[in-house]
């Protein structure tokens, strides 16, 4: 089992070892790239990067897979969460036929590197199914299934699907898959060693020197760079992506089921927010996995109702054994429905991101090591207009997030407030928290299952908006830009790079408060 940026653990990361790496950093070399983020969108873009002849250097706060990538539920579709209507609507019909071709070519490198490095990763060639369960979902489906077909994808309509839920309409397509992601992570991880790249897990960015060459800054020490890339699933600090880019939750749970029979597809309704379905065999065990839910960060009082809610959809379908794991993640759902993947706005020319890839993450991570590779080698630029983040232009006032967060003004400088002081403690259950007002101030408060009550100051570090308390994940989660923290303060998803401060409340490390 391998930590996580939450309480729950995911079906992978608790069937999983951590992934060690064995190549050692030279701080006296100037990388070609430097890749900050080791998720499946880093590691992936850094072995397409070092195969093509680039000396590249993975920078991960964490460790290997402790993010998105280790939340997800690893669907590997062409069949997007931003139908090819939308895309047709948004941008044009060429856009959408180049949009599938993209997709389906990082499926085609997800599956090829799958056989060249022969990563035990589970992977198995799918069908996905799109169904309809009324009269309007019916014609909207009929409108997905005509822009998909016109953009390229395989599909068909059919009268059967694979999954005991009743529907009225569906679509079968073609050519999507499934694999267990933090297996598949490490396997290209390695690969990347191997190749003669570099990872240093540990390793928190704090500043970006945009001198030629580039010099990173990390309490690990400092890196040099031509290039450098924010595969950070969101990049850090103050930038137009971050009004661009829309935080939400996703809910998953992978179950047994009593009867022992497990559908094999990808299968999908139309409801808002939809539900999604897939099977997975891992270390010699299947499961059902059932995910959705979604709604944006920060803005559900009661998440862990979600999962009872999620559960009960689970129960009117299938046989149910047992619940083995529950879990929730992020994504970043864009605002014209592609991602942006290239050049960060505001910064240099050398400096790229890879962000917004809505429930899509999957496949996207590998648009992005395939365009990212194209762009700094020279050798391929058809997406790069598609996808460019300067699509939209940079607004005015950009403030560097180093420098930015550098003036963040601590309000509890210096101050300590007494537990028994604390009008709002006496009210909290255990395992319950809340945002309550003391001396002027605001104090996000947490009594944990032990009574050992928690204050951090909620004003988040990025844009100071206040975070909300996330009761399934146990984590302090902000509502404007989906920046998290722990219960004690401590960064655990961007794009804020500095923690919450901690309010000293009279040591309450040795004091219960029942």
């Amino acid at each position: 089992m391998i930590q996580r940026d939450g309480a729950m653990i995911s079906l992978w990361q608790g069937n999983i070892f951590a992934f060690t790496p064995k190549s050692k950093v030279d701080p006296r070399l100037v990388y070609d790239v430097i890749i900050v983020g080791g998720g499946i969108t880093g590691i992936s873009t850094a072995l397409s990067l070092q195969e093509a002849g680039k000396k590249c250097l993975v920078l991960e706060k964490e460790i290997l897979g402790f993010g998105t990538t280790g939340g997800t539920t690893a669907h590997l579709n062409t069949l997007l969460d931003t139908p090819y209507t939308t895309i047709q609507k948004n941008f044009s019909e060429d856009d959408a036929k180049l949009t599938a071709k993209a997709v389906q070519k990082a499926l085609r490198l997800i599956h090829e590197r799958v056989n060249r490095f022969a990563i035990p990763c589970g992977y198995k060639e799918q069908q996905a199914f799109l169904y309809a369960q009324n009269e309007e979902q019916e014609k909207e489906l009929d409108e997905i299934a005509k822009a998909s077909e016109a953009a390229g994808i395989d599909l068909t309509y059919t009268t059967e699907i694979p999954f005991p839920i009743p529907f009225t309409k569906a679509i079968q397509v073609n050519g999507q898959a499934s694999f267990s992601p933090l297996h598949y992570l490490y396997g290209i991880a390695e690969a990347f060693e191997k190749a003669g790249g570099t990872i240093v897990e540990h390793c928190r960015v704090t500043g970006v020197e945009e001198t030629e060459p580039l010099k990173i800054t990390t309490d690990a020490g400092t890196f040099k760079a031509r290039d450098l890339i924010y595969a950070t699933h969101i990049p850090p600090g103050v930038n137009l992506l971050h009004l661009r880019c829309m935080p939400y939750r996703s809910y998953a749970m992978a179950v047994t089921l009593q009867d022992y029979e497990y559908p094999d597809g990808l299968s999908y309704d139309m409801v808002d927010p939809y539900h999604y379905f897939r099977c997975q065999e891992i270390n010699g065990k299947k499961y059902l996995i059932a995910g959705g839910k979604d709604h944006k960060t920060g803005h559900e009082e009661n998440t862990r109702h979600l999962f009872e809610t999620l559960e009960a959809v689970v129960h009117r379908y299938f046989n149910v054994k047992g619940i083995a794991y529950r879990w929730s993640s992020q994504y970043y759902e864009p605002a014209d429905g592609l991602p942006y993947i290239g050049h960060l706005p505001g910064h240099p020319q050398n400096i790229y991101v890879a962000t917004g890839f809505g429930g899509n993450g999957m496949t996207y991570s590998n648009v992005a090591a395939i365009t990212l590779t194209g762009l700094l080698t020279g050798r391929d630029d058809r997406y790069a207009k598609l996808f460019n983040p300067n699509r939209l232009k940079p607004v005015a006032g950009f403030v560097n997030f180093i420098q930015h967060n550098a003036d963040v003004v601590k309000q509890f400088a210096g101050k300590i407030f007494s537990g028994e002081k604390i009008s709002g403690w006496s009210a909290l259950a255990r395992d319950e928290a809340k945002l309550i007002k003391e001396e002027g101030q605001k104090i996000a408060l947490y009594k944990d299952d032990k009574g050992i009550l928690h204050g951090v100051n909620p004003s988040c570090t990025h844009l100071h908006c206040d975070v909300n308390w996330n009761n399934a994940e146990q984590s302090w989660d902000c509502p404007c830009h989906g920046a998290r923290y722990s219960m004690d303060g401590k960064v655990l998803t961007g794009p804020a790079d500095r923690d919450l401060e901690k309010i000293a409340l009279d040591d309450p490390g040795n004091k219960k408060h029942s």
